[in-house]
């Protein structure tokens, strides 16, 4: 697997972690939606952290953002 095609997975989870972000705040209440939230943050703080610890340029990946803000 190329790094294109690993940085437009990583877009895509960003993407959809971002969508159902949006969800739970429409509708705080739903718990399945927090779930999701939750989920998609510790997979996306997984990848930062893989590629942080191999010296990788998190802007590339589009993760140079504060996961901790944006989905707890």
């Amino acid at each position: 697997m190329n790094n294109e095609t690993i940085q437009y997975i990583i877009s895509r989870l960003v993407d959809r972690a971002l969508d159902v972000s949006m969800d739970v705040e429409e509708n705080p209440e739903d718990g399945f939606q927090r779930g999701r939230k939750l989920a998609y943050y510790e997979v996306l703080d997984i990848i930062k952290s893989e590629l942080y610890v191999k010296g990788e340029d998190l802007t590339k990946y589009g993760l140079d953002i504060n996961l901790e803000k944006l989905f707890l």
